[in-house]
């Protein structure tokens, strides 16, 4: 199983520029806010180095004290109101870039072609829209507005120490090569770390989903210890992914707290040298040793910030590379010109060499009732997902009309040809948002309408608040075959002219299936349908029967010929007709 695509380096910057390119203005208010608090934080060690050389020089009056002390106290009342604005407004800049970023990933996901999600499983696409979306909200949120406060404030620090004495502020960039090359080397290995980390992650979620959601599969062919194995593993090389990344943090960490020890201890050297000779004054001395000791925190959060950084990179180039997933549906095309469908030497394969489909060839009449059967990997679904347009022949021809279905635009599609399976999934919402999802424009009598074509009027108008019934997982809990009505009245709103029920009764017992089937007759009546049936009851209704094995149809013409034919079909309705409820 593959996963969706991971955003080159590029493209991650190109995005990240353009979305400071939207947001400049209020980036720039926020910097400068900081910037002005920066430059308050200054003043208090400026005026402790003026302070001890007048007290050198025996200069100390009560006036002059006081003039220092109201000064001191009145930067420190301006600072904290200047951070608290700055702070106020990154936190509000934060949340409208990231909520940016959430709906654009949303947009993305919901445009991806459903062919690229079905071969990327469940896992990686959890884990993105979860563990990527929670790590770019930390670095949207607190990094970047941090980091680049932190940068402000250490560029302003170093003007202040270059203006008391540029002799004196020279020791303290004894530690910018220990800095430099130790995060270098950091960064040269830690960001293809946080990639396997976020790529464990996804496939560890994968594991567990698919485990989770095939627990009766599991159960039922005893392959409890294997999928038991292969969470295990998946654990495992998480765990070894997140140990190695551990591991270039404890090496870095320390390196550069050494570092910021180091020019602490060589500027207190420097400056008291410096002093003692008169090539300073103690005040200067004392003011760029603070300095030094007040860059440390920016700096500080210059480099742990920068960890958070990666993180947010990598996060933010998984979920950019969502939208580099392009769908080469074309948005624009022709109308077909009749309904008339039609399937030429047909060739598919899921993996290359491998054929499902062997030059299939078939046309459907508009408002012909067609029963595909065959057992089980025949290849079946797979001609109901081209004539829905998901997937697209590897050779051969697919035609509404005389237009190619892999051509027409999705919306187009979907009015001529719709599809339905026996998978499903109720929203989180109300029962009127999860059947309107079909046609929002749907008035509630449209929408009794469509219940009551598929038999689920009368235990819908039951539930608790009737249509504002809340469903989902915090909601009301329906049973899969009730879920399973609440798809085919989707499909009822939809009103497509082609339906393509893939085993779209499955969930359903076989006499609530019937029950069902004939309440659709009248929606069906005149439609094209094309049932993909387990149920060879289906079969018998239908006007053509189509025999797919091994990816060929072997037979084709209605119940009663195939029956007299003695051939494939005859055998199973004969084993359907022993073995199936009629038996009893």
């Amino acid at each position: 199983m593959s996963q969706l695509p991971i955003a080159e380096t590029a493209v991650v910057r190109a995005h990240a520029r353009s979305l400071v390119r939207q947001h400049r203005r209020d980036l720039i208010k926020m910097l400068v806010l900081y910037s002005l608090a920066a430059v308050m934080a200054l003043i208090p060690a400026w005026i402790i180095g003026r302070l001890i050389n007048f007290a050198v020089h025996h200069q100390l009056t009560d006036p002059l004290i006081t003039r220092y002390v109201g000064a001191l106290f009145l930067s420190s009342i301006t600072y904290a109101g200047l951070s608290f604005l700055a702070r106020r407004r990154s936190y509000i800049l934060g949340e409208t870039v990231f909520a940016q970023l959430r709906e654009e990933f949303l947009a993305s996901v919901l445009t991806l072609p459903l062919v690229e999600v079905e071969r990327a499983g469940t896992g990686d696409l959890l884990s993105r829209t979860t563990n990527d979306i929670e790590a770019l909200s930390r670095t949207v949120r607190f990094a970047v507005p941090e980091w680049l406060v932190a940068i402000v404030q250490t560029v302003l620090t170093l003007v202040a120490m270059l203006l008391v004495s540029p002799l004196a502020a020279l020791a303290g960039l004894v530690s910018v090569p220990f800095i430099f090359f130790s995060t270098r080397h950091y960064l040269r290995y830690a960001t293809p770390g946080y990639m396997r980390e976020r790529a464990s992650y996804a496939t560890m979620s994968g594991a567990v989903a698919e485990t989770a959601e095939g627990a009766r599969t599991v159960d039922a062919h005893r392959l409890a210890s294997r999928q038991s194995e292969r969470i295990d593993g998946t654990i495992r090389e998480s765990f070894y992914a997140e140990l190695y990344t551990l591991l270039m943090r404890l090496v870095w960490f320390p390196s550069v707290e050494s570092a910021f020890a180091l020019a602490v201890a060589t500027t207190l050297a420097w400056s008291g040298w410096l002093a003692l000779a008169h090539h300073l004054t103690i005040g200067a001395a004392t003011t760029v040793t603070l300095y030094v000791v007040q860059i440390n925190d920016p700096v500080d959060r210059i480099v742990a910030w920068l960890d958070e950084l990666q993180i947010g990179q990598t996060s933010l180039a998984r979920l950019v590379g969502v939208s580099v997933v392009r769908d080469d549906r074309p948005t624009q095309g022709p109308e077909p010109t009749s309904e008339l469908i039609t399937l030429h030497e047909v060739h598919y394969a899921y993996r290359p060499g491998h054929d499902v489909l062997n030059g299939v060839s078939l046309t459907i009449q508009p408002g012909e009732r067609l029963a595909i059967v065959g057992p089980s990997g025949a290849g079946k679904s797979t001609i109901g997902r081209l004539l829905a347009g998901i997937d697209r022949p590897r050779s051969g021809s697919a035609r509404i009309g005389d237009v190619e279905i892999s051509q027409m635009p999705l919306t187009t599609l979907r009015e001529h040809v719709a599809l339905i399976t026996q998978e499903h999934h109720i929203f989180i919402g109300t029962m009127r948002e999860n059947l309107a999802l079909a046609k929002p424009s749907a008035s509630d009598i449209d929408i009794a309408q469509a219940l009551d074509a598929v038999d689920a009027l009368e235990w819908v108008q039951a539930l608790p608040q009737g249509l504002d019934t809340e469903l989902g997982t915090t909601g009301y809990q329906i049973t899969p075959g009730q879920a399973q009505q609440v798809a085919l009245a989707r499909l009822v709103l939809t009103d497509p002219h082609t339906l393509v029920l893939d085993e779209a009764t499955a969930l359903l017992d076989p006499r609530a299936a019937r029950h069902l089937e004939r309440s659709l007759a009248a929606v069906l009546h005149g439609r094209t349908v094309i049932a993909i049936a387990h149920r060879l009851q289906t079969a018998h209704d239908a006007d053509r029967v189509a025999v797919v094995i091994e990816g060929r149809i072997v037979e084709l013409g209605t119940h009663d010929e195939l029956v007299a034919l003695e051939g494939e079909y005859a055998s199973l309705w004969r084993s359907w007709r022993n073995e199936g409820p009629e038996a009893s």
